[in-house]
């Protein structure tokens, strides 16, 4: 009875780690053009980022993150170090795939 519990208890740990946010989840990035949702899930499970390709360089927290203009991430900062249109899509003419009004 002991090894079902034991059994039953680690399936319960592992669907719960599957199925568990991913670094901070969803955050929202307020913007006069359109609100940014910012999904971790996309760009650490589905992007197969690491933390650290963003986090201490790019970002360190959201109470730290500073407001970059849309210029400034045409020259490579912010979201823009990777969305260049190599190695993510660019920043340049794609509004809508970001911003939703």
């Amino acid at each position: 009875m002991k090894k079902l519990a034991a059994v039953t208890v680690l399936i319960l740990l592992a669907a719960s780690a599957a199925t568990a946010i991913v670094g901070g989840g969803e955050i929202t990035l307020h913007s006069k053009g359109g609100n940014v949702l910012f999904s971790h899930d996309s760009h650490v499970g589905g992007g197969q980022l690491s933390c650290t390709e963003c986090h201490d360089k790019l970002y360190l927290t959201i109470k730290q993150h500073k407001k970059v203009t849309m210029k400034q991430m045409q020259q490579g900062k912010s979201c823009g170090a990777c969305h260049n249109g190599k190695k993510a899509f660019s920043v340049k003419g794609q509004c809508a795939k970001c911003h939703k009004k």
